[in-house]
């Protein structure tokens, strides 16, 4: 009765009873809104004020004369972009690292949150967690330092690689290998993280569901399928979404840590563009265009995926 009377009000009536509302609700929660506060500070000075520089992409910036002082290009920059050489190679070599990384790490931690929960040994289970959590706590320029070690010509992988008769070779100089080490390397890295979701997911699926299953005559691995996996789904769902709104956002810091100019032609991505043109060169506008395309995409790939989500099996992020 309240919506309706609420939806029956003017909209100036409503409005009013709405502010009011917010007014008493800040009253009677004043620690809670204190808590949050430094959250909304801390978006609104590092994501949201940044975007005003976001104009310097439609401009040939010159930090002489700031933003507002450069000179108005348009789209000047984008059409350099989309017409030249590096447009191609670079978005290639997003879009496949990215479906790698989509294809071969988005299910290695839902795999391994489903056979820890089939184990029984509490100790053993521990164990596995701890030391597969490890390596997300390494900092990503010791993990790259590591990766070096052992894809040089005399590391631990070419050892192996010799003792059954092959050839050694420095890996990370070898262009076709360099997508392959970037997407196992990260699966290293962060599949004991990605598991804590799914276990947590996991423990929320009701019991009597593996009781009923039991009584059916499901075994374990029937129980999984028709259990745990629908219990898992709705967490999958809405993280798949969240990925496909990065599948441009190649981590630019491990691809600069690791590539070098004999692996530009599949190591190049949007982000060691965007750093290598702005930073390296001083191109900000150039920089910043490539950017905000890059932006722009990743925006458009997550709304698309969320309604694509919505409208098949009414899971979403909104």
């Amino acid at each position: 009765m309240a919506a309706l009377n609420q939806e029956a009000l003017p909209y100036p009536a409503a409005k009013k009873r709405t502010r009011t509302g917010l007014l008493l609700d800040i009253r009677k929660n004043k620690l809670l809104y204190v808590m949050l506060l430094p959250v909304l500070l801390y978006y609104v000075v590092f994501h949201y004020a940044p975007m005003y520089g976001a104009i310097i992409a439609f401009k040939d910036f010159s930090p002489r004369l700031g933003i507002w002082g450069s000179e108005w290009v348009g789209f000047a920059h984008f059409e350099t972009f989309f017409s030249g050489a590096y447009f191609w190679r670079t978005i290639k070599n997003t879009i496949l690292i990215s479906l790698n990384e989509l294809v071969f790490g988005f299910p290695a931690p839902i795999i391994l949150a489903l056979l820890l929960n089939e184990v029984r040994n509490s100790i053993f289970k521990r164990t596995v967690q701890t030391v597969t959590y490890m390596p997300y706590f390494i900092s990503l320029v010791v993990i790259c330092g590591i990766i070096k070690d052992f894809t040089a010509s005399s590391g631990v992988i070419n050892d192996i690689i010799a003792f059954f008769g092959g050839e050694r070779l420095t890996l990370l100089l070898e262009p076709e290998w360099f997508r392959t080490i970037y997407v196992s390397s990260g699966i290293w890295q962060h599949i004991g993280w990605g598991t804590i979701i799914y276990l947590a997911a996991l423990t929320g699926i009701d019991q009597e569901q593996y009781e009923a299953a039991k009584m059916d005559g499901a075994g374990r691995w029937k129980q999984m399928l028709n259990v745990t996996l629908p219990g898992l789904m709705p967490t999958i769902i809405i993280l798949l979404i969240l990925e496909l709104g990065r599948m441009m956002n190649v981590g630019f810091e491990k691809i600069i840590l690791l590539y070098n100019p004999s692996t530009f032609d599949t190591a190049d991505v949007v982000s060691s563009y965007v750093y290598r043109v702005g930073l390296q060169e001083f191109n900000y506008s150039f920089s910043s265009a490539v950017g905000l395309f890059n932006s722009a995409v990743n925006f458009t790939l997550l709304l698309g995926s969320n309604w694509i989500s919505r409208k098949l099996n009414s899971t979403s992020l909104w």
